[in-house]
């Protein structure tokens, strides 16, 4: 007998057990200052920690008031601008951003060769490991799958549980190496087992880079263009780091104060990335985009798309959420750097792959959105695109499949999980244990016989 299934047939009275359970009163949240979120009442974050990793700034304080600013975005103290545009024509700009989020400083041309040298003889699996592990036991979800597979390769490594900085080093660009093999190949086998496709396995070539072994792997026909790799590799470098509070790198700097494996670590990143309010967006940006183009006659109609862009606010269309997905951030206002960065690609990709029609259709609703965004919920200050409004559709002309959205930003967030947890061990930080208030009330034990609820 199947437990699990046996339970969920008669679970509905358990729910009701639970909803029967009294809610905390909200209002006790402000009567004791409760930072909900890890956040002050104006929005902004509690500050928890320093970092030398990246700065991440929407706005400038002028005496109590936050003034918005065009976005901006640091490693290592360089603009992402400046380090996108020094990157122009390279395919191997994300090995660069690796070598400067954990070490500091940019590599030098030596540097770099001897760390592509290291990645590349890094990268394959262990003898088996895509027979005994991934497709064993394949899954409909990608970012399970690389969990699983960081879980398992704790049992490979010789000294597993060392903290040591050089070992826990060697650990993480290993997993930096092998989270693309992984990824594909889950992929490969999910299609082969879920979808009855054939079975196409490529190894990766150690003189390729990250983005390159990316294209390689997963299609059938391992070709691609100059242009395709290069424009997957900015996709990379933009969405290696975004400092230390948002939930997946928090997550990193909570797991490794309290001095478990490297392992362990990363796959609780994993689990946080893995929710749609953090890393799965861009794909709400295409299931969106998706409907939109159902719905909606005429997509060069300014007036049509307000219509169901007013809808989707009004909580009347798409998932009754009542969100733009793609438009606002938490912390940029006039703009988001990384999508500006990536509109710039996206549009150059579109003009080679013939999607120009695409791609203005999304220039077009971010126009829309974000004057309806501000008019319909009266904010009073500018809303911007996000990244991930155009990542999915780069993704989309680079025929990466949506079972990969999230993975791709877990293959390219690894370096910044990287970082953040040697920064972590190298500071010696104490164990991250925030305060929960009680609220209940205490009662008397009652023996099984008088208990009559």
């Amino acid at each position: 007998m199947d437990s699990f299934l046996e339970f969920t047939k008669m679970s509905d009275k358990y729910v009701e057990m639970l909803d029967r359970k009294d809610r905390i009163d909200q209002s006790l949240y402000s009567k004791y200052d409760v930072k909900r979120g890890l956040r002050d009442s104006d929005g902004r974050g509690v500050l928890t920690g320093l970092t030398e990793i990246s700065d991440v700034s929407g706005f400038r304080v002028e005496g109590d008031e936050r003034v918005p600013i065009p976005g901006e975005l640091f490693y290592q103290g360089y603009d992402i601008r400046e380090l996108v545009k020094g990157f122009h024509g390279s395919k191997h700009g994300f090995e660069e951003t690796i070598f400067l989020l954990i070490f500091g400083e940019l590599p030098s041309e030596n540097q770099l060769k001897e760390f592509m040298d290291i990645l590349g003889h890094m990268r394959p699996l262990p003898d088996n490991f895509n027979r005994d592990v991934i497709m064993k036991a394949p899954s409909r979800n990608i970012m399970n799958v690389l969990q699983r597979c960081v879980l398992t390769l704790y049992s490979y490594d010789d000294d597993p549980d060392s903290i040591s900085v050089g070992h826990v080093l060697a650990q993480s660009l290993s997993l930096i190496a092998r989270f693309p093999v992984i990824a594909s190949y889950g992929y490969q086998s999910y299609r082969h087992k879920f979808m009855d496709s054939s079975l196409i396995i490529h190894r990766p070539k150690p003189e390729l880079s990250t983005a390159e072994n990316i294209l390689r792997l997963l299609r059938p026909d391992p070709s691609f263009t100059e242009l395709e790799a290069q424009v997957l590799d900015i996709c990379l470098v933009l969405h290696a780091e975004h400092g230390g509070g948002n939930n997946s790198s928090f997550t990193t700097h909570v797991i490794t104060t309290t001095g478990t494996d490297t392992y362990s670590t990363v796959a609780g990143s994993l689990g946080s990335l893995k929710g749609p309010r953090h890393g799965g967006a861009n794909l709400k940006v295409q299931q969106m985009m998706a409907d939109m183009k159902a719905n909606v006659e005429d997509t060069e109609s300014d007036a049509q798309i307000k219509a169901y862009l007013t809808k989707i606010l009004n909580k009347k269309a798409f998932d009754g959420a009542g969100l733009i997905y793609g438009m606002g951030h938490a912390i940029y206002t006039i703009s988001d750097p990384r999508a500006e960065i990536l509109k710039e690609a996206a549009r150059k990709l579109s003009e080679a792959e013939g999607f120009v029609k695409e791609f203005e259709l999304y220039d077009r609703v971010e126009g829309i959105a974000k004057e309806l965004i501000t008019k319909n919920r009266n904010v009073h200050k500018p809303v911007c695109a996000n990244v991930d409004f155009y990542s999915g559709f780069v993704y989309s002309v680079l025929k990466i499949p949506v079972e990969l959205f999230t993975p791709m930003f877990a293959i390219a967030r690894m370096a910044g999980w990287s970082a953040h947890r040697i920064e972590e061990l190298a500071n010696h930080g104490k164990i991250i244990r925030p305060a929960y208030k009680y609220v209940g009330t205490h009662k008397e034990y009652l023996p099984l016989d008088e208990r009559n609820w």
